[in-house]
């Protein structure tokens, strides 16, 4: 894979799989680690540029999940929601001896942060246009399932040829390619790069089945007409099977930092990749209206949640990027960096 000047790759073993872990060369590891969490369809390699502009009194790490970059392809069993994602974690956390970390999670990577604070002691989290605490899809702003079979999330949900596109390794500009969905989805309008050829490798590195990306479905009597299954990725973010709302509860509350854009397109109370908004819009066709199926409130939950959590002797800060989308630090990395060191400088 594509590594920047000072970024090395190592291979960390643990009884759970071989993990892919991005560093930077020279580093002194026994610094305070921030360790950062890639989403879905990417890898460590997005982190590249944030990772050179943290100062050298931290150390810095960022590791491919299971399925993603170059760790191994392990299935993921997505009745445990996130966890197989947060023990792959806490076991390279373990074996490089980093203790208590500062975690940065990008979109389903927040999500796993939050369920890996759940059982582990954390310095802070910062989460980057994170995944509902609710999961993705299917629930009304407090958290309630809108079907007892979550019709319309998981597997079932993703775009078959954006797939097919990802399995065959399809570097090119059509709508669905990696590049294509990059370009629409993961940064708002505008945005260029040099490095995009990059950001693309790592979308692609994804290994796509029933058993990673997207999953297995279920048939439903619900309108789409599937529900979510108990393999794969993408039902693991299913309400069915996620639920990180324990957060509220912690006896230890790290501080948390929430950083969004503003024209995010995968993660909004108005999501294209949620789909009783499509069905809104009226590009699924046969949606049964707002109070059957409507659209997924994911930052109002966000923000409920942490307001409750909050209230409860935690703390977090909401930092908005005007004009950016789903991917600040790729955005505007100067800002994304400073908000980041203000944070875990912060907690300690």
């Amino acid at each position: 894979m594509p590594l920047f000047p000072r970024v090395e790759a190592r291979t960390v073993i643990t009884p759970r799989l071989a993990s892919n872990v991005l560093t930077r060369t020279g580093q002194d590891d026994s610094a305070p680690a921030i360790v950062f969490l890639h989403g879905n369809v990417s890898s460590s390699l997005f982190w590249q540029e944030t990772m050179l502009a943290v100062p050298d009194e931290y150390s810095v790490w960022a590791i491919d999940l299971r399925g993603y970059g170059d760790s191994e392809p392990r299935p993921v069993d997505s009745t445990r929601g996130l966890r197989d994602f947060t023990e792959d974690v806490a076991g390279v956390i373990g074996v490089l001896g980093l203790g208590a970390v500062h975690l940065v999670g990008w979109s389903m990577g927040g999500g796993i942060a939050l369920q890996y604070a759940l059982g582990h002691p954390v310095r802070s989290i910062t989460l980057q246009s994170p995944v509902s605490p609710y999961g993705f899809g299917g629930t009304r702003l407090d958290g309630t399932r809108l079907t007892d079979d979550d019709a319309g999330t998981g597997g079932g949900s993703a775009n078959t040829e954006f797939v097919a596109n990802l399995a065959a390794g399809d570097t090119g500009e059509g709508e669905l390619t990696a590049r294509g969905v990059f370009r629409s989805a993961y940064v708002a309008e505008g945005y260029s790069s040099a490095y995009e050829d990059t950001w693309v490798a790592s979308m692609l590195s994804t290994v796509t089945g029933v058993d990673n990306h997207p999953g297995d479905a279920a048939a439903s009597a619900h309108w789409p007409g599937f529900a979510a299954g108990t393999r794969g990725v993408l039902n693991a973010m299913s309400p069915k099977h996620l639920d990180l709302t324990g957060i509220v509860d912690l006896a230890a509350k790290p501080p948390v930092l929430w950083v969004r854009g503003d024209r995010d397109a995968i993660v909004s109370d108005t999501s294209f990749f949620d789909l009783n908004y499509l069905g809104q819009l009226g590009v699924i066709p046969g949606w049964p209206g707002a109070e059957a199926a409507p659209a997924q409130p994911m930052v109002s939950q966000t923000r409920a949640v942490l307001d409750r959590y909050a209230a409860n002797g935690g703390s977090y800060r909401e930092v908005v990027f005007e004009g950016a989308g789903h991917s600040p630090h790729l955005e505007d990395p100067a800002r994304f960096t400073a908000e980041l060191l203000r944070h875990v400088s912060a907690a300690g």
